[in-house]
């Protein structure tokens, strides 16, 4: 699948959404033309969890088939907020390292589950604490964090989204805004959400969905998360980066995807044809 000259956009996706072995994950990303890749789990393993030597060997596969790592997939700040923070920020120094490694700028993360009973503005302080501290960790390592708006974190509604990136105010930290999630928590995405951050948006996930209903994702287009205004209103803005493919469209859960190599394919297709009818260049 050939891209327009002169791309603004820059298609990536969750490969890990194919098929856990590597082979089969860069062979469907081949097909479809895609020559990043979001790196989060290699053969049902996240990849944080390899060694130094294993990482070596994954990069060197990429590096021979001509594969770059657009960002880490990882699950740092899927926890509660009420778990220790010692342990999971040494997990998140691990993953910087990992960043290093693939020669990749972007950590994906997440701001903490909220127990259900709590209201978040109880645990505000300290969510913005954390989320400052491994700014700062990302500022030294020259990384950038792009916060995910999942649904029952802190971040999973525009305005607490707004508050992490204002308060924390870096630019280590920015948004990866998620229609799809925002669906999922009784929030449009366009133009509610968009307008609320936009100037804070660095990366962009590509996923649809149904307003209000969890579980209900669709290929973009398909659902109400206007993903034609979304792209057309950032490339209006000039946005250059990433358009990340994370289709979900057979299986969501807490900490992964899972599509499979036609789900992904649909997934990428239905994308492109945005893109294309929009006039949006790509690559």
């Amino acid at each position: 699948m050939s891209g327009q000259l002169n791309g603004k956009l820059t298609l990536t996706g969750f490969a890990d959404e194919i098929a856990e072995p590597l082979d089969e994950q860069l062979a469907v990303l081949e097909e479809l033309g895609l020559t990043h890749l979001d790196l989060r789990q290699v053969d049902g393993r996240t990849i944080h969890e390899f060694s130094d030597a294993e990482l070596a060997d994954i990069k060197q596969t990429l590096d021979e088939r001509g594969f770059q790592v657009s960002s880490i997939g990882s699950p740092i700040g899927k926890i509660h907020i009420t778990d220790p923070f010692g342990p999971h920020l040494e997990k998140f120094e691990r993953v910087v390292e990992v960043a290093e490694h693939f020669d990749t700028e972007y950590i994906r993360l997440f701001s903490y589950y909220i127990p259900e009973e709590d209201d978040p503005s109880e645990h505000r302080e300290e969510v913005l604490e954390r989320m400052a501290r491994k700014t700062e960790i990302a500022e030294q390592a020259g990384v950038k964090l792009i916060h995910e708006n999942e649904k029952r974190i802190y971040g999973d509604v525009p305005s607490r989204c707004r508050d992490i990136l204002t308060n924390v105010d870096s630019p280590a930290l920015t948004a990866a805004f998620d229609p799809a999630n925002f669906l999922e928590v009784g929030v449009r995405p366009y133009p509610d959400a968009l307008i609320n951050h936009v100037e804070h948006v660095g990366y962009l996930h590509i996923k649809d969905a149904i307003f209000g209903e969890e579980g209900e994702i669709r290929p973009a287009g398909e659902g109400d998360g206007r993903i034609k205004d979304i792209v057309t209103a950032m490339d209006g803005r000039g946005f250059t980066g990433f358009a990340s493919l994370e289709p979900h469209l057979l299986f969501a859960g807490k900490k992964e995807g899972f599509s499979g190599p036609e789900g992904f394919r649909m997934a990428t297709e239905a994308f492109v044809d945005i893109l294309e009818e929009a006039g949006i260049a790509y690559e």
